[in-house]
């Protein structure tokens, strides 16, 4: 119990002490950060590709974001519980025939 309650704290806090290191920074993605180093290393660039569709805020993006991060994790754990319960399976079969 005590293990958790630590466990807990520590998330807690990892969560928390972003806020007030760097008050006022804005947590933008790599996709900005790119663009502007690349405007910077040349001006005249365009881009030879762009969104067809564009969320109409920032708020909606990272919900998208979000669910396509949990939609693959859960395809990635369902795979992972489906071939370790397939293993453990086969050896209970197999132990089951000897």
């Amino acid at each position: 119990m005590k293990k958790n309650f630590v466990l807990l704290a520590i998330v807690v806090i990892l969560a928390i002490v972003p806020f007030f290191v760097q008050k006022g920074a804005e947590f933008g993605g790599a996709d900005g950060q790119a663009e502007q180093v690349i405007t910077q290393i040349n001006p005249d660039y365009q881009p030879w590709f762009s969104s067809f569709w564009e969320p109409p805020s920032g708020e909606i993006e990272s919900l998208l974001f979000a669910v396509q991060a949990a939609l693959g994790a859960g395809f990635v754990g369902y795979f992972i519980g489906y071939s370790k319960g397939k293993k453990s399976r086969g050896e209970s079969s197999s132990n089951a025939q000897h």
